[in-house]
């Protein structure tokens, strides 16, 4: 190479050096190899955070650099950049006077080493990009110089981006890891839902006998047997509680979802189903935790549709009509003393908040709630002149409030993001101790600064963040302690705390035949809909697999008024142990997101709702991550509706499908419903369609009078008994594809209702999905 070449070389390298290859500055004008930024712009062109024709050489801003990086590192992208990286701690405030300045290579350099968590008590600039150097994410120029406070051009943040991904890649071998059974991931968990006896001497949970989940006790600071005080054997038991010396338990037949309450006493010598009605469901009102030998219970034993309040003799099965349902309530709260107080009076649409002093007293309308708006009470304040509750009443976002007996609200707590979704009371105090929500993780505002003290204890005792800590009961003066925790990678732990001796003691283990080290990581994500929407989720990456190119689960939830949670997934682990990634996204209709992204939903079952399904999937693709031509979509309830709407409206995205009691037929489903949802007809009318008035959009909107454009492999699996989506939702799904030909897999369990819960049953579905999803996504494995 003569003089002027190598000093035009050296020129280039001056203005534009941050990562030049030594083949660039090496090759001859007869033979020119790509430009040394090629590879990193175009990484950054195809996933849509830069422009095709942008200038190479072009100088970008703080703003925009951040912009890049969020997007190139993490998987929020529907959301302020800003925000993002700064909760990723990359910037401290005062670091930058403007972000709308040139970004120095040092800045960027400090960035990068703060991301990869290699900060080292670095003090200049000039010491990070030197870190950075050391890091592999920058070369600098052929005479060694960084050049630290010199802007950072496009192609210069392309490549520093791509050798950052390229490190954090080379830890992986993409080998993944040892596959784990079926068997594993669906068998009945360890012993869970620990609660603390009424004098706190005894601990009663939840455990495996014959397959089943029963309740044993044991005696705190006792290494004794356990003992078994349930004996069922057809089904698990679905929640359990303390009410004196005995143990009182709901369990359905067979996934009907009438439950009923058993009592089983102490020593579990007599089992008692103490509402023995048939086709009735019954729920709990109140423990009367004051009260002897009494629980407030309310069943629709009079009339299928509505729910009537009872007092229960738990050991006699005695009831004693307490208050009357006139058709329009839908919850009752009583307080501290067992004496209905409150009620919510809806027609589905508009509801009322109904007050009475006592129990004589004719009720009062206390507040208008007006379409959409919300009050759940949590309880009466102990003189019993003071509602909590978490309401939306006049604003988008739920917050934790304070009513008096006027109906006026006082706000103790909201967030600007997302609804309050619960709080933390102590009864002795008479105080609110945190309120509880939920962003990309659940999260605590604190109240009260012993409360949080102790809170922060735990934390430290058991090294984990305060979205991974769950209080699951306590005595009154909160000395004892019942503490759980679970993350993406621990189906969850549990144990004794002591807060007077700081003694923890473990209890039990859901599942410690998974180790977390086997298990994959659940990132949190957003993006953007097609109409401006943030859309957030949870991507599941298999473990020591590259995130590129990967065969995808698309797995919409349920409801669609629920949303997905970051934590433990049984079923997500399974498929990312299969190699597949998973994305779960909360889609417009999800709650927590606050009244019109919820209302966002309303009436978009199979259109806007599918359309932010549909561009998690493109997103998904766009980013590298999935193959486009391995992806399949699997769902549950209105995840099995979403499922069968996806292979019709848009068959080219999926090339496998996996349908689990979903709804085919938007006509029949609605004609359908459990009697006890008739008092809510004019909310599925406003949220869902109205039969008649939306005749037309509900027929484009149900996938069996769309068949003719499956062409997606299908699995179809149902409970016989299911209460919420019948069975003849499946059946006619199944038919419809039969006259067309077209050969569908088909699962029915005879002792199932709107979901699977027997472990046989688990493990024969999953098995068979795992099969059925190879076959179509993995075709090299068959």
């Amino acid at each position: 190479m003569n003089a002027r070449k190598r000093l035009v070389s050296a020129v280039i390298a001056a203005i534009m050096a941050v990562s030049v290859p030594v083949s660039v500055m090496a090759q001859d004008g007869a033979k020119k190899a790509a430009p040394w930024y090629q590879d990193g712009v175009q990484v950054l062109v195809t996933k849509g955070i830069i422009d095709k024709g942008v200038k190479q050489n072009q100088e970008i801003s703080v703003k925009d650099f951040i912009r890049y990086a969020v997007m190139s590192l993490t998987y929020q992208h529907g959301i302020d950049p800003m925000k993002v990286a700064s909760e990723k701690g990359w910037l401290k405030e005062g670091e930058f006077t403007s972000v709308d300045a040139p970004i120095k290579r040092g800045e960027m350099a400090r960035m990068m080493v703060r991301a990869l968590g290699k900060e080292q008590g670095e003090t200049s600039l000039a010491e990070y990009v030197a870190s950075a150097k050391a890091l592999g994410l920058i070369q600098g120029d052929a005479d060694g110089s960084l050049h630290e406070d010199q802007p950072v051009t496009v192609a210069q943040a392309a490549v520093v981006l791509k050798n950052y991904s390229n490190k954090m890649l080379s830890t992986m071998d993409d080998r993944g890891v040892s596959q784990i059974s079926v068997e594993d991931f669906m068998r009945s968990p360890g012993s869970f839902g620990y609660e603390l006896s009424p004098d706190g001497k005894y601990l009663s949970y939840a455990g495996t006998w014959e397959n089943r989940s029963n309740v044993f006790v044991e005696k705190i600071g006792e290494k004794s047997e356990p003992i078994r005080v349930t004996s069922s054997k057809d089904r698990d038991i679905a929640g359990f509680f303390w009410k004196g010396d005995n143990i009182l338990y709901r369990k359905d037949k067979g996934g009907d979802e009438n439950f009923h309450v058993y009592s089983s006493t102490f020593n579990g010598n007599k089992e008692v189903d103490l509402t023995p009605y048939d086709k009735v469901s019954v729920q709990i009102v109140s423990d009367l935790s004051g009260v002897k030998d009494e629980i407030l219970i309310s069943m629709n034993k009079e009339d299928a549709t509505i729910f009537d309040v009872y007092k229960l003799n738990v050991k006699t099965g005695e009831t004693k009509l307490i208050a009357k349902n006139p058709g329009n309530i839908m919850e009752w709260v009583a307080d501290r003393q067992g004496k209905i107080r409150l009620a919510s009076e809806s027609d589905g649409i508009v509801s009322t908040l109904l007050y009475r002093d006592t129990e004589e007293e004719a009720f009062k309308p206390l507040v208008t709630l007006n379409n959409g708006d919300t009050m759940n009470p949590l309880g009466f304040s102990a003189d019993g002149k003071s509602i909590y509750a978490v309401s939306n009443n006049g604003r988008d976002k739920t917050a934790l409030v304070k009513l008096n007996l006027k109906g006026e609200e006082e706000v103790l707590y909201q967030h600007p993001e997302v609804d309050v979704t619960g709080a933390y009371y102590d009864k002795n105090q008479d105080k609110m101790l945190a309120a509880v929500y939920v962003t990309d993780k659940a999260h605590l505002e604190f109240f009260d600064d012993k409360f949080e003290a102790m809170y922060r204890k735990l934390q430290q005792k058991l090294g984990v963040s305060e979205s991974e800590i769950g209080l699951n009961d306590y005595n009154e003066d909160m000395t004892k302690l019942i503490v759980s925790v679970s993350n993406d990678k621990t189906y969850g732990m549990y144990y004794f705390y002591d807060s007077v001796s700081g003694e923890l003691t473990s209890l039990g283990n859901l599942s410690p035949w998974l180790k977390p080290d086997q298990m994959a990581d659940m990132y949190p994500i957003s993006y953007k809909s097609r109409d401006g929407l943030t859309i957030h989720g949870y991507l599941t990456l298999p473990k020591n697999k590259k995130p590129q190119n990967l065969p995808m689960i698309i797995n919409p939830h349920g409801g669609p008024w629920t949303r997905d949670t970051w934590g433990f997934n049984p079923e997500v682990q399974l498929l990312a142990n299969r190699g597949y990634a998973v994305l779960q996204m909360n889609f417009r209709a999800s709650m927590g997101y606050g009244k019109s992204f919820r209302d966002a939903g309303n009436k978009q079952w199979g259109l806007k709702i599918q359309d932010d399904i549909t561009d998690g999937v493109k997103w998904a693709i766009q980013q590298g991550i999935a193959d486009p031509k391995r992806v399949g979509i699997y769902g549950g309830s209105f995840g099995g509706y979403a499922t069968l709407t996806g292979i019709t409206k848009t068959p080219e995205l999926y090339a496998a499908a996996v349908d689990y009691v979903g709804v085919s037929n938007m006509f029949s489903f609605l004609g359908s419903i459990p009697p006890y949802w008739e008092t809510m007809r004019n909310l599925l009318n406003e949220r869902v369609g109205d039969v008649e008035k939306d005749k037309e959009m509900l027929k484009q909107v149900s996938p069996v009078f769309h068949v003719d454009k499956i062409v997606t492999p299908l699995f179809v699996a149902q409970g016989a008994n299911d209460p919420r989506v019948n069975k003849a939702e499946s059946d006619q799904i199944v038919e419809a594809l039969k006259k067309r030909g077209v050969q569908v897999e088909y699962m029915v369990k005879d002792d199932e209702g709107h979901g699977f819960a027997n472990e046989e049953n688990l493990i024969d579905f999953y098995n068979t999905m795992i099969k059925f999803l190879d076959k179509y996504l993995k075709p090299q494995s068959k």
